[in-house]
């Protein structure tokens, strides 16, 4: 593991064991494996991925306090972010994976197996479809993407999915003001409220980010997500 990962994780006040160095040094060389046959990142370089997925990833502590989360799930996960890594550094969550990717869904498996995680599931098929289904709705804690989709209908997909009192946090890039104004009535709609955004660069990089922390205050309606592509389509207004 590099001196720079460290010390990078060393400014988000991350320490990692032996067995969480071994793990993502496991992650790091099965992602560039896989990645031969199929398309799971264009960052291949060690300090990239390190930089551009593992640290991105674990950013998240600068707005959220993981230690008082039980449960993630993870929305468009593709090859494992932010998921895995958190699960890596905070072991004590419950982790779910969705993905409407086949192979991407392998390949997680492969790396859930390989690196010995425990309590932590992956689901193949669309948020609109699982955030239906009993067992996944209103039953998280916490609910992050970082999928590319404009925030209204990100929150589509994501807000259904944790209980009130939960948080969603997406992760952006760039600038979001705008984005943020004009989601703001959808985020309510489905019964969620913007608390604040929490802006920072990536650790020893000039990298921008944003997680938006947004609280659910009331039950998302039944309506909500819409049919499979819609919120994609039509984000609510």
């Amino acid at each position: 593991m590099s001196n720079k990962f460290e010390s990078q994780l060393q400014e988000l006040n991350i320490e990692l064991n032996e067995i969480q160095k071994q793990q993502f040094q496991k992650y790091y060389e099965l992602l560039v494996e896989w990645n031969k046959v199929m398309n799971l990142t264009g960052i291949t370089e060690y300090d990239e991925v390190n930089e551009k997925h593992f640290v991105d990833s674990l950013a998240i502590v600068k707005a959220v306090d993981m230690n008082q989360i039980n449960s993630v799930i993870d929305i468009g996960t593709g090859a494992g972010f932010p998921g895995l890594p958190l699960k890596i550094v905070f072991p004590h969550l419950h982790v779910v994976l969705l993905d409407s990717l086949n192979k991407r869904i392998k390949f997680l498996n492969a790396i859930i197996d390989e690196l010995g995680l425990q309590d932590i599931e992956t689901l193949h098929g669309r948020a609109e479809d699982y955030a239906k289904r009993t067992e996944y709705r209103e039953s998280f804690d916490l609910c992050v993407s970082r999928a590319v989709a404009n925030l209204a209908t990100l929150s589509e997909y994501c807000i259904p999915y944790i209980h009130v009192g939960g948080m969603f946090v997406p992760y952006k890039s760039g600038n979001i003001e705008d984005e943020v104004q004009q989601s703001s009535r959808a985020v309510s709609i489905l019964g969620g409220k913007i608390k604040e955004t929490v802006k920072f660069e990536l650790p020893g990089t000039e990298i921008g980010r944003s997680f938006i922390k947004i609280e659910k205050q009331k039950s998302t309606g039944k309506k909500y997500p819409r049919k499979a592509g819609l919120p994609g389509k039509e984000p609510l207004k």
